[in-house]
C-alpha cells in the first residue's frame, strides 16, 4: 500500500533516483495506491542525462509493493521494496528498460508495454 509522501524506487532506466507520491489520481477519497495503479510524484534526483528531470512531476505505475497484495486464487505476493515505472499520458513507459520483477496486476491494470519489456512478472 502506498500513500502520500512515501517513497518509491524507479524500476526503469528513465533517470529517476527516488519518487515521491504526491497524489493518487482518479481516486479523491482513496489513500492507499496499490499495485497497478498510476500515482502523481514528483522526482527527487535524477541523473543529468536521463529523460526525466529533477523536481519533475510524472505519472507513475506502482509495480512492486512491500506490503502483500492478496490475489483471488488465494496467493498473496509481496516484494523487497516500494517500486514504480513512469509514464506518459497514454501509459507508456518514458524509460526503455524494466528492472527487476513486476507484479501480474500490472498486465491486468492494461499496462502490457511495461509488461512486455520487464524480464520477469511474478
Amino acid at each position: 500500500m502506498i500513500q502520500l509522501n512515501s517513497i518509491l524506487s524507479s524500476a526503469d532506466n528513465s533517470g529517476a533516483h527516488a519518487l515521491k507520491v504526491i497524489g493518487i489520481p482518479r481516486f479523491s477519497k482513496r489513500r492507499f495506491a496499490i499495485v497497478g495503479v498510476v500515482v502523481k510524484c514528483v522526482v527527487r534526483g535524477a541523473d543529468p542525462t536521463g529523460v526525466v528531470k529533477d523536481s519533475e512531476l510524472v505519472d507513475v505505475v506502482v509495480v512492486r509493493t512491500r506490503k502483500e497484495h492478496k490475489r483471488r486464487d488465494g496467493s498473496a505476493v509481496r516484494f523487497d521494496d516500494n517500486a514504480g515505472v513512469v509514464v506518459d499520458n497514454q501509459g507508456n513507459p518514458r524509460g526503455t528498460r524494466i528492472f527487476g520483477p513486476i507484479a501480474r496486476e500490472v498486465r491486468e491494470a492494461g499496462f502490457g508495454k511495461i509488461v512486455s519489456l520487464a524480464k520477469e512478472v511474478v
